[in-house]
């Protein structure tokens, strides 16, 4: 239960924190709402609500809200979509736990859609068994639930909010403990803060502002796994980000993305010539999983036929009150859904890997803990489960607030963060390109080694930019799985392994591992 007061507290950086939390997104606002009554600091880069891949969240939050359904049907899903590295301890947590935290979401005065008797309205997505998906007014179920929270949090006399302001590097002293974070501002003031904590929380949300076609901001480049590696911090599966099939291909950076819930209500996938495909890359067409459409439509794109999602039959006339947020988006690319296909093009979505931690939330660090998809609980193994990433974050987000609402936190003595410099823009482009032609849908060890070798010279010019190294952290891993599985295929390794192995990263010791997944 949330419970919070009715009075917001600005804040500055700088200063002595008691529990810190990085990133203002899903995961670190629910959380902050949870702490209460204890004290905690959010540290957003941007105004509350903006600049978030949450708000952009178009197809909803998955849970076993049906009495046909149940969440042991929902962690067979979510364990079956992960091919073979979902830890199922954690599917069946985050299963159990998702209704509960959607009454959390309800009494916060999100405006999920129900059905004419009061139920919630629940839609199917790929993969999924039984619908199983709560939305608002249809694409808007991100916007909706931020909106909420951020009312929330901005009346809540527990949370001090500093806006406009980053995270540029954790704070570890000579123990290895994580002391708080060094902050920067992004109004235009270069200065940095130390932000001193007893407990920081990663929540700073994905990676896939490095390829050069995403649905994520610009913004979103790794920076959590760059700090907490270079502070030691053990990484999983980094290899694994998962490329939503449907990316509106309009030339727009992000590119707007076309919600799955499109192809769950029944519209289609068509190639230049107005011909269905689906059909022969996969049994189940348009439900198939995601990294199985995205590869088709890869496919389609480099033969040359194109790619469109036709929701002509399927949404028709429907479609501005239906999927209002997909339809201004067509409308501003000059596309009418209600009477043309939409073309589209993968893009990268959804990082699976992430900071390796417990069932609590901590991390392999003393004092840091993480939340949403900068972690890797063991939930998405190697492709996620369509809007499980909603419910992932508010059950995570949800057991960090239990396990630290009332505990007596630890100290770190004093210490120290590194602050490497960013990229030039015209090396960062240049970065997200190579990103998208070698790291993307599909990878093979030529492009793999000429994006690491690329990698390292600029590093060697430039130092580890945090996009730099969290680049590094997905091509060295994805040149090292010789296999292909889930969002991670080689073309020059097309099969899949017979025993399913995670892969760890721990770059203060140059090493990585395969390890056998352990069930």
């Amino acid at each position: 239960m949330i419970n919070c007061g009715a009075e917001m507290r600005a804040g500055r950086p700088g200063g002595d924190k008691d529990v810190l939390i990085i990133g203002a997104g899903l995961a670190g606002l629910f959380l902050a709402l949870s702490l209460a009554p204890r004290r905690c600091t959010v540290i957003s880069p941007a105004p509350l609500g903006k600049a978030s891949s949450s708000a952009w969240a178009q197809g909803g939050l998955a849970a076993a809200l049906d009495p046909e359904d149940s969440p042991e049907a929902h962690a067979a899903d979510t364990v079956a979509a992960g091919a073979g590295l979902v830890d199922p301890v954690i599917a069946r947590l985050i299963a159990e736990d998702g209704p509960a935290r959607i009454k959390d979401l309800l009494a916060l005065g999100v405006p999920f859609d129900t059905t004419e008797n009061g139920a919630l309205a629940l839609s199917l997505e790929a993969a999924h068994s039984r619908p199983r998906v709560a939305r608002v007014a249809g694409d808007l179920a991100g916007k909706a639930i931020m909106d909420a929270l951020v009312a929330a949090a901005r009346a809540c006399d527990t949370i001090t909010l500093i806006e406009n302001t980053r995270a540029v590097g954790l704070i570890r002293d000579e123990n290895g403990r994580i002391g708080g974070a060094s902050l920067r501002r992004t109004d235009g003031d270069d200065s940095i803060f130390p932000a001193t904590a007893r407990e920081t929380i990663l929540c700073t949300g994905g990676s896939g502002g490095l390829f050069r076609v995403t649905t994520n901001p610009q913004e979103a480049r790794g920076d959590a796994l760059a700090m907490a590696t270079e502070v030691g911090a053990l990484i999983a599966d980094p290899e694994f980000m998962q490329f939503h099939p449907t990316a509106m291909d309009v030339g727009r950076d992000p590119a707007p993305l076309a919600t799955e819930a499109l192809r769950g209500e029944g519209s289609v996938l068509l190639n230049a010539d107005g011909s269905r495909f689906m059909s022969r890359y996969h049994s189940d067409g348009e439900l198939a999983p995601r990294d199985e459409v995205a590869r088709a439509i890869h496919a389609e794109l480099l033969a040359g036929r194109g790619a469109f999602l036709d929701t002509r039959n399927a949404v028709g006339n429907a479609f501005p009150e239906h999927f209002p947020t997909v339809y201004a988006a067509c409308l501003q690319a000059g596309i009418d859904p209600r009477t043309q296909p939409i073309p589209v093009a993968p893009a990268a979505h959804y990082h699976m890997g992430g900071l390796v931690c417990d069932i609590w939330g901590r991390t392999t660090l003393n004092g840091l803990s993480v939340c949403g998809e900068s972690a890797s609980t063991g939930a998405h193994g190697a492709n996620r489960l369509a809007s499980n990433s909603l419910l992932e974050a508010v059950v995570f987000a949800h057991r960090i607030a239990e396990r630290l609402r009332e505990a007596s936190l630890g100290e770190a003595g004093p210490g120290r963060a590194s602050v490497p410099g960013d990229l030039p823009s015209e090396t960062l482009q240049t970065l997200r390109g190579l990103m998208a032609d070698h790291c993307g849908v599909v990878r093979k060890a030529s492009g793999l080694s000429r994006l690491t070798d690329w990698l390292s010279r600029t590093e060697r010019q430039h130092g580890p930019a945090r996009a730099l190294v969290a680049a590094r952290l997905i091509a060295d891993a994805a040149l090292a799985r010789q296999e292909s599985r889930g969002g991670h295929y080689r073309s020059d390794y097309p099969d899949t392994a017979e025993i399913p192995r995670r892969s760890y990263v721990d770059k203060l010791t140059d090493t990585h591992i395969m390890e056998e997944m352990r069930t």
